[in-house]
């Protein structure tokens, strides 16, 4: 069913530009039809009837304005005529852009279109035509204009009136309705920044130690794993480091649990500059127990980065009355590097660096020792 008719009201009397409006109907019409299948579930050929549409409506523009300067047309008409064609393609752009947001787009799109069919065909295109015809006659364009100026037929006159400010309002609520959309989308894009930023903050926290500020031990496990995975595909060598703080309990005792917090951090901030690369990953494995994974580190590397640890942990000189190993604060470092055997060789590695760990106390703390590869 056609929601636009074409009749011999709409006739203008210029055999082009007739031909053109019998044609742009066509293109509302195929418009109004997909809509009405958009608003029922079917969405095919929607976006293509749209943009059709607009091409058309484009080409018939241009050629109304070409044949305007062609005849000579007072420059008064041709800037109000050239005016609505400008501002028809801003307010179906606004729609089609704002039609998610409408109650009925079928409705308010035929709505739209059927002001402004009354508003061009039957108002600006029809005084156009009288114009040209008065030119043929030997009028000039100055004569044409002033006499278009004059009153024709007031019920005509009155009735392309209604049509023009229902045009208007119709403009004025598709501007008030692209804005508010505008700031819909601005909001609901904020809002979605917002949420990415607090899921990245929750992940964060999620897998950092609350005390220390660096990995905690489920993220630790989950690395190792990811990093046995990649060396063994690799056929790379993995260093790991089991680190753990001389005598923290006799500590913790004798100047307190604050003071005890501190201690750690000191000795945390100490480690992390013993790291030479941010691939390697510092954690909070337990306690006052640390583990540092080393991709791609082999065995000497692996020892280097063990006894810079042991030495940067005593050069903080941290006092330590209770010590059996120095005055200071220290810790004893277990290491091994190997290439794994698969992404569940971390347990094997984590075994292997323990041990190493306990012969580093065996040994009277304050040292390192790396686990035979």
């Amino acid at each position: 069913m056609e929601t636009f008719v074409w009749d011999q009201y709409f006739t203008t009397g210029l055999p082009a530009v007739d031909e053109q409006h019998h044609a742009l109907i066509d293109a509302f019409n195929d418009l109004s039809d997909a809509l009405q299948r958009n608003n029922a579930g079917d969405a095919e050929g929607l976006t293509d009837a749209y943009e059709r549409m607009v091409a058309y409506a484009q080409f018939h523009f241009a050629e109304e304005e070409l044949l305007m300067r062609d005849r000579g047309v007072d420059a008064r008409h041709v800037q109000t005529h050239i005016s609505l064609h400008r501002q028809f393609i801003d307010q179906v752009a606004t729609m089609w852009r704002s039609r998610g947001a409408l109650q009925d787009p079928a409705q308010s799109f035929v709505g739209f279109l059927t002001s402004w069919l009354g508003l061009h065909i039957l108002g600006i295109d029809q005084s156009l035509a009288r114009q040209v015809a008065f030119m043929d006659r030997g009028g000039t364009a100055e004569q044409a204009w002033a006499q278009e100026m004059q009153v024709h037929d007031q019920a005509t006159q009155a009735l392309i009136g209604m049509v023009g400010r229902l045009y208007h309002v119709l403009s004025v609520q598709n501007t008030e309705l692209a804005q508010a959309n505008q700031l819909l989308e601005e909001r609901v894009e904020q809002r979605t920044r917002e949420l990415a930023q607090a899921n990245v903050r929750l992940e964060a926290f999620a897998r950092t130690d609350g005390l220390l500020q660096i990995a905690n031990r489920s993220y630790f496990d989950d690395r190792l794993t990811e990093a046995c995975a990649s060396a063994f595909r690799r056929e790379q060598p993995l260093g790991l480091l089991m680190i753990d703080v001389d005598f923290f309990k006799r500590y913790n005792d004798n100047y307190g649990h604050p003071a005890g917090d501190a201690c750690l951090q000191a000795v945390v901030r100490a480690v992390a500059q013993s790291l030479p690369r941010s691939t390697d990953l510092l954690a909070r494995y337990g306690g006052e127990e640390l583990a540092v994974i080393l991709p791609d580190t082999d065995a000497a590397g692996t020892a280097v980065v063990a006894a810079r640890v042991v030495a940067q942990v005593a050069a903080l000189a941290l006092p330590h009355k209770s010590s059996d190993a120095a005055p200071h604060v220290t810790v004893s470092v277990g290491g091994v590097s190997v290439v794994p055997g698969g992404k569940e060789a971390g347990v094997q590695m984590l075994a292997d660096a323990d041990a190493a760990l306990y012969h580093a106390k065996a040994a009277g703390r304050n040292c390192w020792q790396l686990a035979p590869g």
